[in-house]
């Protein structure tokens, strides 16, 4: 059980990458090739869209703000036995729901550059909470093979 301890220490490490990644640019974008280009973040999306459809901005913050965070503080509870490990399905929910904003990014990018007006480049925060949500993903799926019993029989004795 020496995996335990990394999985804990992978865990919280994502209470601090999160928000880095949220606060990071995901993409760069500008209307004409010779212009600099803006800079967009999840948040900086997040505060852009409440100006203009509140229920979007609420969807998208749930999305990637809350859901990746409860389900890191849902996985942590879990690791340290504070709560029981029933709670695993509905974590795993939260994880689907937090890959979904990914792929609504990535859509977008897709979309704003096959229109062709402007320019779009991706940037280092999309990996990075990509990164994020993937990672957050393994510690859940890693947590749900404990509790089968499959980390125990297949572990070496």
């Amino acid at each position: 059980m020496q995996h335990k301890p990394v999985l804990r220490l992978l865990n919280l490490s994502l209470f601090i990458l999160f928000p880095i990644a949220w606060a990071a640019p995901l993409m760069r974008a500008g209307l004409l090739p010779f212009f600099s280009l803006d800079e967009i973040s999840i948040l900086t999306g997040i505060a852009d869209l409440w100006g203009k459809d509140m229920i979007l901005a609420v969807l998208v913050a749930f999305f990637a703000l809350i859901a990746p965070i409860i389900k890191v503080a849902g996985t942590a509870l879990i690791q340290f036995d504070m709560v029981n490990r029933n709670a695993l399905p509905f974590l795993s929910i939260l994880g689907k729901l937090a890959m979904a904003d990914v792929f609504l990014v990535a859509i977008y990018i897709v979309l704003a550059k096959g229109v062709g007006v402007g320019r779009l480049e991706t940037a280092w925060g999309l990996y990075l909470f990509t990164f994020c949500v993937l990672l957050s993903y393994a510690i859940t799926l890693s947590e749900k093979t404990k509790g089968n019993g499959l980390a125990e029989r297949n572990s070496p004795r």
